[in-house]
């Protein structure tokens, strides 16, 4: 139940979909930084991360959304060289949209 004030923009975020699931401007420009070292780690530019320290983010915050986002791609990674795919039980709704339209 604790949950289910975010279920929405849990939904949203799982089709890749920022702008349906209504964040504020701190929490959007972080996914959008998130998404660049996903996709293009070395087009981290000093002027996003001032932009992240300009909406309130510490350095510190900063830092462990580089480290959480580098472990998550690491085990995606991992899991996809070896073929791992999770059970059904933690993916009851079937392959979320984002992974489907556009791989990493």
């Amino acid at each position: 139940m604790q949950g289910e004030q975010y279920s929405e923009a849990a939904s949203a975020l799982r089709d890749g979909d920022l702008d349906a699931a209504n964040l504020d401007q701190p929490h959007r420009k972080l996914l959008e930084f998130v998404e660049t070292i996903t996709r293009h780690a070395y087009k981290v530019t000093d002027e996003q991360v001032q932009e992240l320290r300009d909406l309130g983010w510490s350095d510190e915050q900063i830092a462990e959304a580089v480290y959480d986002a580098a472990l998550f791609n690491l085990f995606v990674r991992l899991a996809d060289s070896f073929g791992i795919e999770p059970p059904p039980l933690y993916e009851p709704e079937g392959i979320p949209k984002a992974v489907l339209a556009d791989s990493i």
